[in-house]
């Protein structure tokens, strides 16, 4: 997906053993559909060469030792004008300590901190992405400093913890390329539901035989993983009830890993009371053995299976959606219905059976597992289909709805 498409980014490196990293976060930003172009203080340049960003971004890299940061190449000699007018997002990473210093204090020693001096404050944004030692990070004078640079408007992305090149661990890495573009995606989608407390669950449940065997289903858990990063874009605070799925968490969203429905029942009425939208995606065992073996169920030679006797699991959506927030206005939920065929009828009957106001359909064997899907919104009015897309793509375009749906009831 090119979820950058037509964005200007100005990558900016300080001297840092991160600089690694912005190589591929450099490449990140061009797959993603962004032109970048990247500025170098001089200390970046003895951890990786110009060279390697040019190649990577197609463009001439900029960087001088010259305080005044004039440079011949530009018809009026002022890159430090021109490329930050032209820039969509001034992005720094790695920024060190010694650069937050200079940011702080509006230095303006090389190029870089010029630049970030001279932009339009109110039209480009300045985002952080701060790289150094944890003893560094945890300092007074950096907390000053950042203090001082989130007062000034700039955003900082946080840091990662780990084993660090001094051979310390803990805070003060810089962010995986990865986790950098997907801060930087959620940065341009449309906060459509800041200040809404969003409630997804994802993936399938496990319903335990024994110790070894289990019933479940072919649900990855792609698409509620999906919504929930999508509701995060959209400046929500969001929590992911997942099922046995092996996926990364999205960035800033609040994980919370269950096993069994019995489980995801639990942990979604401990959340729903806070939350202002109920997105019911995983696909839960509908059914679940009555009374599990303590052991192994082993084959006794007769050829014959085992006699399991079954029992109903709750309901999760159908609980939260009669609860008292959910019929008082206060909680718009939604449901998904994955079915093997008829889909349109079979979803129509369940949006009535749980008693919501918004019911998404799919087809599951279409859908399991896979990086795309297609979708169909179904309400009181009737039926609306969501083509085939990339599942992120489609989750967009549910929260795009779900916004709207919620700010005509509010």
């Amino acid at each position: 997906m090119n979820d950058l498409a037509g964005k200007h980014i100005v990558l900016g490196l300080s001297g840092g053993i991160a600089c690694y990293k912005s190589a591929e976060l450099c490449r990140g930003l061009s797959k993603a559909g962004a032109t970048v172009q990247v500025v170098m203080t001089e200390a970046a340049r003895q951890f990786i060469t110009p060279v390697t960003l040019q190649a990577l971004s197609n463009r001439p890299v900029y960087g001088s030792r010259d305080v005044s940061g004039f440079d011949a190449r530009e018809p009026n000699g002022m890159p430090h004008i021109n490329l930050s007018r032209e820039a969509d997002a001034i992005l720094i990473a790695p920024c060190s300590a010694d650069f937050m210093v200079k940011l702080a204090q509006g230095a303006a020693d090389d190029l870089l901190s010029l630049m970030c001096l001279a932009r339009p404050i109110q039209s480009v944004p300045l985002l952080l992405a701060p790289a150094m030692n944890r003893e560094m990070w945890a300092h007074p004078a950096t907390q000053r400093n950042m203090a001082q640079l989130a007062a000034d408007g700039a955003i900082l992305l946080g840091v990662g913890n780990g084993f660090q090149a001094c051979g310390e661990t803990g805070d003060g890495r810089m962010l995986e390329p990865a986790e950098l573009l997907e801060d930087l995606i959620a940065f341009f989608q449309p906060k459509s539901l800041a200040g809404q407390r969003v409630l997804v669950t994802a993936g399938p449940t496990f319903e335990a035989m024994d110790p070894i065997r289990g019933i479940t289903n072919h649900s990855s858990g792609k698409m509620g993983f999906a919504i929930a990063r999508a509701a995060r874009e959209a400046g929500a605070e969001v929590t992911l009830v997942a099922g046995p799925v092996s996926l990364p968490t999205p960035r800033g969203v609040c994980r919370v890993d269950v096993r069994s429905a019995r489980d995801m029942l639990e942990a979604v009425v401990a959340s729903a009371d806070s939350a202002t939208v109920f997105v019911a995606t995983a696909a839960v065992a509908d059914w679940r053995p009555a009374t599990p073996s303590d052991q192994k169920i082993k084959k006794d030679g007769s050829g014959q299976p085992p006699v399991l006797h079954f029992t109903e699991n709750p309901d999760i959506l159908h609980t939260v959606a009669q609860g008292e927030r959910a019929r008082s206005g206060r909680l718009f939920c939604v449901g998904f219905a994955a079915e093997s065929h008829d889909l349109v009828n079979h979803a129509q009957a369940k949006r009535e059976r749980k008693g919501v106001p918004l019911l998404v359909g799919n087809i599951g064997p279409l859908a399991f597992g896979q990086d795309d899907n297609e979708m169909l919104l179904v309400d009181a009015q009737g039926v609306h289909p969501l083509p085939r897309a990339p599942k992120l793509q489609l989750a967009r375009q549910l929260i795009a709805e779900i916004a709207r749906r919620t700010r005509a009831t509010a």
